[in-house]
C-alpha cells in the first residue's frame, strides 16, 4: 500500500485547475450558431436529401453542357420522337432535338428565374415590412392596406395581363431572352413580396421593444443602425424559409406561363416551354412530358422540403 502510494505521480493543483479550465471553455468556444443550426438541419432526414437532390439538379444545369456536348436547336427529322436510348438518354423530340440537352439549358433558365424573383420578392418584402415595423401610424397602415390589396389581386390573371401588354416592348429594348427574362422576374418578384413583408413587419414590431435595442437606442443609436445592426439581423430566420419558399413558386409560375405560351420564346428552353411542346404528343411520346415534369417536380419538391429543414435549424425553440 505504501508503495503503491509513493509510486503514484504527484499532481499540481495549479496545473489540473489549469487543465479543467481549458476542458470547460473549448466546447464553449466551438460553439457557433451557424455550427448548431446545422447540427438542427441534419436532424431532417428529408431536408438534406432534398439538399443533395437539389445539388444534383444544380450541377447538372452548370456543368452538363460541358459533358453533354449537344446542341439544344439542331434539328435532325431523322430522329423524330425517339425513345430514350444511349444516343438520347431522355429520347427526341418532334424535331429530333435531344430533350436532355434541353431541359439542362432550360434548368438554367427556371431556375435563375426562381432565384432573382426570390431576391427581387425579398428586397421589396424587407424593405416594405421594415419601414412598416419602425413606424406607426398613417405609414404602418398605410403599407399593409398596400400588401393586403396585392393579396387581394388574382395573381395569375394579372400575371398574364402584364406579361401580354409589355413583353414586345421589353424584347425590343433587351432581345427577345433578355427582354422576357427581366419581365417575368419582376412581375413574379413584384406579386410576390407581401407575405415577406407581413413577416417582417411582425418581426420588427416584436424585436423592436427587446431590451438590447432600448440599450443601443439609450446609446444614442439611429434608427438606421437599429435597423441594419440589430433588429434585421435577428430578423432574417424566418425570411430566409420565406424566400426559399418563393424560389418554389417562382419556378412554378415561369412554368406556368411558358405551358400556357406567355413565357420564353420556342427557342428558348425552359422546363415549362419543353412541357408545353409535349402536350400534343402524350399519347405517342409520353417520355418525352415525362421528363421535364419530374424535373419541376424534384426542383420544387426539394426547395420545400429544404426550407421545412430550414425553419427547424433556425429556430431553436422547435423540438426535433
Amino acid at each position: 500500500m505504501a508503495g503503491s502510494t509513493l509510486a503514484s505521480p504527484s499532481v499540481d493543483p495549479a496545473a489540473a485547475d489549469e487543465a479543467a479550465r481549458a476542458g470547460a471553455v473549448r466546447p464553449a468556444a466551438a460553439f457557433s450558431p451557424a455550427r448548431d443550426a446545422w447540427r438542427r438541419f441534419r436532424r431532417h432526414r428529408l431536408a438534406v436529401v432534398s439538399l443533395g437532390v437539389l445539388s444534383i439538379i444544380a450541377f447538372a444545369v452548370v456543368f452538363g453542357p460541358f459533358i453533354w456536348r449537344l446542341a439544344i436547336n439542331d434539328i435532325d427529322f431523322a430522329a423524330q420522337l425517339k425513345p430514350p436510348s444511349l444516343a438520347h438518354p431522355f429520347g427526341t423530340d418532334d424535331l429530333g432535338q435531344d430533350i436532355l440537352a434541353r431541359l439542362i439549358s432550360g434548368g438554367r433558365i427556371s431556375l435563375a428565374v426562381g432565384l432573382a424573383a426570390m431576391v427581387v420578392a425579398v428586397l421589396v418584402g424587407v424593405l416594405v415590412g421594415a419601414t412598416a415595423g419602425m413606424s406607426r401610424g398613417h405609414i404602418d397602415a398605410g403599407l399593409m392596406w398596400l400588401a393586403d390589396l396585392f393579396l387581394s389581386l388574382p395573381q395569375l390573371p394579372l400575371l398574364l395581363l402584364v406579361i401580354y401588354l409589355f413583353r414586345d416592348s421589353l424584347k425590343s429594348i433587351f432581345g427577345p431572352e433578355g427582354g422576357v427574362f427581366i419581365l417575368i422576374v419582376a412581375v413574379i418578384g413584384g406579386l410576390r413580396w407581401m407575405p415577406v413583408a407581413r413577416l417582417v413587419r411582425a418581426q420588427f414590431l416584436s424585436l423592436r421593444e427587446k431590451e438590447f435595442v432600448e440599450a443601443a437606442r439609450a446609446l444614442g443609436a439611429s434608427r438606421l443602425r437599429l435597423v441594419v445592426h440589430h433588429i434585421l439581423p435577428n430578423a432574417l430566420g424566418p425570411v430566409i424559409v420565406a424566400g426559399t419558399i418563393d424560389v418554389a413558386n417562382a419556378i412554378i409560375a415561369e412554368s406556368t406561363l411558358s405551358f400556357l405560351g406567355l413565357g420564353f420564346p420556342p427557342d428558348i428552353p425552359t422546363w415549362g416551354r419543353v412541357l408545353f411542346d409535349a402536350k400534343d404528343y402524350l399519347d405517342v411520346a409520353p417520355y418525352w412530358a415525362l421528363f421535364p415534369g419530374s424535373a419541376i417536380f424534384l426542383a420544387v419538391l426539394s426547395i420545400n422540403f429544404i426550407g421545412d429543414g430550414l425553419r427547424d435549424a433556425l429556430d431553436p425553440r422547435r423540438v426535433m
